[in-house]
């Protein structure tokens, strides 16, 4: 075994493309992973929200208005973190409406999603801060599949290591478009010169499912609520998204020498920790009661109603008795003090 095989056998490939066609259709690995996100994410939220007494159905209608919402605060985050990459000389403004090309920044995504989620909430007269933690494993569920997407991509990596785990990055061509490295197909495997990588979209993937199952667990255990399951999942992801936004070498902008999802990390991480402090002052978790829709009848509300409308109609039986003519209540009188013997007998 040759020098370049045995090196490859030690370490991550990569695939030799993230776009598909069919026909004239593109199926894209990073939308597929999107999408698959969003589903999880959906239906672990509605579990956790029916669990906690929430009525059925309310987490379908949230993310109509939670996912368009969060897809362009995505884009809007990572278009002005990253504005070198669509605007200057020489660089196309309309790349930034490309979304299928990749780039979303969770910050921007959970900010502008919040919004379409506070507005469904508002609808529903149900507490937002109890539908986040309903939300909260979900979203960083979704978080790490979407970094599957990443993979595909070939995107979001780190710097050349030597480790067993390293992650091979080919290069890609497209005959129709030399530049276009994205779309592009890798033709014998020739590794790009850094070749290997750290893969820090892995290291994220993996650190992501770890605050999923933190979060679950410390929320059966102490029965959080009012928002401190969320402020837990904030405060345990940019945890781990500091450390690992340290060791990409994308193009980024910096401020004072760190880049600008380090400093947002370092934020939201304080942000989270505060609240998830100042939240517990509130009390127990939200009660059942308060967490169901206001335009949906409850089950116990409608088994009590039943036996209220008997009681009802009997009393208005009474009544029309009480009110019945005086002749009527007379006959009534006089048949119950007749002589019941036959008239063979008197």
């Amino acid at each position: 075994m040759n020098t370049a095989s045995a090196a490859f056998l030690a370490t991550i490939p990569s695939p030799d493309q993230g776009v598909w066609h069919i026909g004239p259709v593109p199926i894209r690995a990073y939308a597929l992973c999107i999408i698959a996100g969003i589903i999880v994410a959906i239906w672990l939220g509605e579990r956790r929200w029916v669990n906690r007494g929430g009525t059925k159905g309310t987490v379908i209608d949230v993310a109509v208005f939670a996912v368009p919402f969060g897809l362009v605060g995505g884009r809007l985050y990572h278009v002005i973190t990253d504005n070198q990459l669509y605007f200057g000389e020489g660089k196309n403004p309309l790349n930034a409406l490309k979304i299928w090309d990749g780039g979303l920044g969770i910050w921007g995504a959970i900010a502008l999603g919040a919004v379409g989620a506070l507005i469904a909430c508002r609808r529903r007269g149900i507490p937002l801060p109890a539908m986040a933690d309903a939300l909260a494993p979900g979203i960083v569920i979704a978080q790490a599949i979407g970094r599957l997407g990443n993979y595909f991509n070939q995107e979001l990596y780190g710097a050349h290591t030597d480790l067993p785990w390293g992650l091979e990055i080919y290069q890609r061509y497209n005959p129709t478009n030399p530049d276009d490295f994205l779309n592009g197909v890798a033709i014998g495997h020739v590794p790009l010169p850094d070749s290997p990588v750290h893969p820090t979209f892995l290291y994220e993937l993996i650190w992501n499912l770890g605050v999923a199952l933190l979060v679950i667990w410390a929320d059966k255990k102490f029965r959080l609520g009012h928002g401190r399951v969320f402020a837990l999942y904030v405060a345990g992801y940019t945890a781990g998204r500091f450390w690992i936004e340290l060791m990409r070498t994308d193009t980024a902008n910096h401020i004072l020498g760190l880049r600008v999802n380090v400093w947002t990390s370092i934020l939201l991480f304080a942000a989270a920790i505060a609240y998830f402090v100042l939240a517990a002052k509130r009390g127990p978790r939200e009660a059942p009661e308060t967490l169901w829709s206001k335009d949906v009848p409850r089950e116990d509300d409608a088994s009590s109603a039943e036996p209220a409308e008997s009681a009802e109609s009997a009393g208005e039986t009474h009544a029309e008795v009480a009110a019945a003519p005086d002749t009527v209540r007379d006959s009534a009188a006089d048949k119950a003090t007749e002589d019941p013997k036959p008239d063979s007998e008197k």
